[in-house]
């Protein structure tokens, strides 16, 4: 299934893609370069790690193409039944409440869609006490709020 994201979680993935393909691709091509000019390139630390954190971001870089060629931008909130970009208020039946976000996109204070917590909270109602299956152990969840993300 594709991933879902609203309109500011594909724009905010898709800024991400243009700071690295831009000014953090360049950053680490100048890197590379200046390492290179340091000498024998088999004993050269900074060469090396600068080869690595380029690997790295073009690794990201791939991923995060992929994320948006394939994502399908829905819109968040506005419903009554938590959707992708809804803010959820949530009892955990224990007494602490947490407010989070469903979202791909991740950060602090967000869930994504596909995790445990998300998958059981997707087209329920305030109200509803949802059984949450995670790694390490099954609890109940109760939405206290649902809110437009």
């Amino acid at each position: 299934m594709n991933e879902q994201l609203t309109t500011q979680q594909h724009a905010q993935l898709a800024a991400e893609l243009a700071e690295l393909e831009g000014p953090k691709r360049a950053e680490i091509v100048q890197a590379i370069a200046v390492a290179r000019g340091h000498g024998d390139l088999s004993e050269n630390f900074e060469y090396h790690a600068a080869k690595n954190e380029q690997g790295l971001l073009e690794r990201r870089i791939t991923i995060l193409r992929a994320r948006l060629e394939t994502a399908v931008v829905v819109e968040g909130g506005g419903s009554d039944a938590v959707v992708v970009g809804s803010r959820v208020v949530v009892d955990d039946g224990s007494g602490e409440v947490m407010e989070l976000e469903i979202s791909g996109v991740g950060g602090e204070g967000t869930v994504s869609p596909s995790s445990p917590l998300g998958a059981a909270l997707l087209g329920r109602k305030a109200g509803e006490t949802v059984d949450v299956q995670a790694p390490r152990g099954a609890w109940q969840a109760t939405i206290v709020e649902i809110r437009a993300g």
